[in-house]
């Protein structure tokens, strides 16, 4: 049963569901995927990167991060990892970049600020995984066109600790956010899963992601992490693009730390 910073999801039919990836039929039609994200909020693009490249940046990752030392593994991460050159690489690679560029129309813009996720095997209760939220809290100053990128770093079936999304979840946000009733802090909502899926009526959708998948969602589509219940460690980045036109959050413009105040 998948559980979320130590709350069991409801199983049932009308509260989990499985997230639907993009038919191979519609991939290359632009159209059709800018209905389709419009409709659902997200779109599950099996394979968009390459396997291969994803394995080795996991890789690399852990041949850094060889310390159990916590000190140790912020001054690796921080200063080593997240401002390197392999890290910048990977975010900006033609599979994604271009992916962006096409999809989006024109030149896009990657914010600075991108973040790397690892939860270890056993890792739960509050605070452990990401809580439920949308993006949009934190992206207030910029554009919220803005699209994040969710790619986890190796295969990650739903016992790992993926990311879930809250079906049609985005169609709530924005009418609450036109009508200025949703004007939440930079904070997420709530922890609690369970009830929130009640509160929306809505399913969370869950997946087996495998190394290569991408999952590129709106900024007012709420999402949260699951805890990982495997034996291995969950590796994952999220990253933001929009057009390089449009307003963009000076906030997000320098290297993500854990002490950003973001």
């Amino acid at each position: 049963m998948p559980t979320s910073n130590g709350y069991h999801l409801d199983e049932s039919a009308h509260r989990l569901g499985r997230l639907a990836a993009v038919p191979e039929r519609e991939v290359g039609d632009r159209d059709a995927l800018r209905g389709r994200l419009t409709r659902d909020g997200y779109l599950y693009l099996r394979g968009l990167l390459p396997a291969a490249g994803v394995q080795a940046f996991r890789e690399y990752y852990f041949s850094r991060i060889g310390s159990a030392d916590r000190a140790e593994f912020r001054k690796v991460l921080f200063g080593e990892i997240v401002p390197g050159p392999e890290y910048a690489a990977f975010c900006s690679q033609p599979a994604l970049r271009g992916w962006f560029e096409w999809f989006l129309g024109g030149e896009t813009f990657l914010h600075r600020r991108k973040i790397i996720r690892r939860t270890l095997p056993g890792e739960n209760g509050i605070g452990t995984a990401t809580q439920a939220h949308y993006d949009l809290v934190y992206l207030r100053e910029g554009t919220d066109q803005v699209l994040s990128a969710w790619i986890p770093l190796g295969d990650c079936p739903v016992a790992r600790g993926g990311l879930a999304y809250l079906e049609g979840s985005h169609h709530r946000v924005l009418r609450e956010e036109a009508a200025g009733r949703l004007k939440r802090p930079a904070a997420s909502i709530t922890a609690d899963l369970p009830a929130l899926a009640d509160e929306y009526d809505a399913r969370w959708l869950v997946t087996d992601y495998a190394a290569g998948d991408v999952v590129i969602h709106t900024a007012h589509t709420v999402h949260a992490a699951l805890d990982n219940l495997s034996e291995t460690p969950r590796l994952s980045t999220d990253l933001r693009y929009q057009r390089a036109d449009a307003p963009a959050d000076v906030r997000w413009q320098q290297h993500w730390h854990d002490q950003d105040g973001l």
